[in-house]
C-alpha cells in the first residue's frame, strides 16, 4: 500500500510519537526546523527521514504530500501554514493553529481556495473516556446540558516559554483542549467570554507566563460554563495532565475526574456509576489521513473544528483587556 508522505516542521509535535513510527497509512520522509539529535533521540533509530535546513527547502521535496506544524516559534505558524498550502501541501498543524483570528481567517480560505486540507490537532473529544461521553451526551441520557466546569493542568517546568509568541501562551495553548471539552464534548457552542489570568508563581519575576487563568463562558443554548487552565499540577500527581470534565444536565450529571482515571453517571435517582469506556477509538490524525486518502469526513467539520480555536483567542484578548466580555463569532 502506498502511504502518504509526510514532512515535519518542528518538534513539539504529538503525533511523532507513536503515530509515525510504522503507521499504516503514512510515513515520515522529511523534516525541517529540528535538532537532529534530538529527533533521532525521539525516532529512537527507527525511521531516518531526510533533513532540510529550512521549510522552504522541505516544500521542494515532492514525496512530502502533508507538513505537521509545531513551529519553533508559534506565532510564525499561520504564515507557514500558508506557506505550505500554496506549495500544494495539506497542512496538520499544532495548536493553537494561528495566534489571531484574522490569520484563522486566512488559513480557511487559503485552504477552500488552494483544495489543500488544513487541520488542528484537536483530537480531545474523540478519544477515551470522552468519546464515550460525548455519546452519552448526545444521547440525551442526562438532559439538557446547562453547566458545564472544565479543567486542564500541567506542570511548570523551566522550559515553559516566557514570550508567548513561542508557544501560544496558557490561555491560547492549553486552554483550547478546555473549551474543546466544552463544544465537542459537551456539545454546547461558546457564545461570549470572559477571562482573567495572573503570572503570580512565575519563577522569572520579570518574566509573562501566566501561570493560571479563569475562563466564564455563556453558551448558545443559554447555559453556562466555566474553565481553569494552569501550570500548578504538581508532579505527585503522577499523570502529566490533571483533567477534570463535569457536565450537569436537567436529568443527571457526567463527569471524568483526575486525568481520566475516574468517571461516574448520575441520572435522576439512579447512580451508575463508572461508564463504559472500552469501545476502540481513533486518533484525529487517523481520521485526517483516511479522509485524505478514502475521502472519509472528520468527525466534525472544520467550522466546528477551530470554534474553541476562536473562542480561546477571544478569551486571551478578555484577560488582556483586564476581563470583559467578549462575543464570540455565531
Amino acid at each position: 500500500m502506498n502511504k502518504l508522505g509526510v514532512g515535519i516542521y518542528g518538534l513539539y509535535s504529538h503525533q511523532i510519537d507513536g503515530l509515525l513510527l510504522d503507521h499504516p497509512r503514512a510515513a515520515l520522509v522529511a523534516a525541517a526546523g529540528v535538532d537532529p539529535q534530538q529527533l533521532k533521540k525521539r525516532l529512537g533509530g527507527n525511521v531516518e527521514p531526510v533533513i532540510y535546513d529550512d521549510l522552504h527547502a522541505m516544500l521542494r521535496d515532492d514525496r512530502v504530500q502533508l507538513v505537521s506544524l509545531a513551529s519553533p516559534r508559534r506565532s510564525e505558524q499561520a504564515r507557514q501554514a500558508l506557506q505550505c498550502m500554496a506549495a500544494g501541501r495539506h497542512v496538520y498543524a499544532e495548536k493553537p493553529a494561528a495566534l489571531s483570528e484574522a490569520e484563522l481567517n486566512e488559513i480557511i480560505s487559503v485552504s477552500r481556495c488552494t483544495g489543500m486540507r488544513f487541520h488542528e490537532m484537536a483530537g480531545t473529544a474523540f478519544e477515551q473516556p470522552y468519546a464515550a461521553m460525548r455519546d452519552i451526551v448526545r444521547s440525551g441520557r442526562i438532559g439538557q446540558v446547562i453547566q458545564v466546569f472544565a479543567q486542564k493542568s500541567y506542570p511548570w517546568h523551566e522550559r515553559r516559554p516566557q514570550d508567548e509568541a513561542i508557544d501560544g501562551g496558557l490561555v491560547a495553548q492549553v486552554g483550547v483542549h478546555a473549551t474543546r471539552m466544552v463544544e465537542h464534548v459537551a456539545g454546547q457552542r461558546v457564545e461570549s467570554v470572559l477571562a482573567i489570568d495572573t503570572k503570580l508563581g512565575n519563577r522569572d519575576d520579570g518574566g509573562e507566563l501566566r501561570m493560571a487563568a479563569s475562563i466564564v463562558a455563556r453558551l448558545a443554548n443559554g447555559g453556562v460554563a466555566s474553565i481553569i487552565v494552569n501550570y500548578l499540577n504538581p508532579r505527585g500527581f503522577g499523570i502529566w495532565g490533571n483533567e477534570h470534565l463535569r457536565i450537569f444536565g436537567s436529568e443527571g450529571m457526567l463527569e471524568s475526574t483526575d486525568g481520566g482515571r475516574r468517571t461516574r453517571l448520575v441520572v435522576g435517582e439512579q447512580d451508575l456509576g463508572e461508564i463504559d469506556t472500552s469501545t476502540p477509538t481513533r486518533n484525529y490524525f487517523d481520521h485526517y489521513i483516511d479522509s485524505l486518502l478514502d475521502g472519509t469526513p472528520m468527525p466534525v467539520t472544520l467550522e466546528q473544528e477551530l470554534h474553541p480555536t476562536r473562542v480561546i483567542l477571544r478569551a486571551r484578548d478578555s484577560a488582556r483587556a483586564g476581563g470583559t466580555w467578549v462575543a464570540t463569532p455565531t
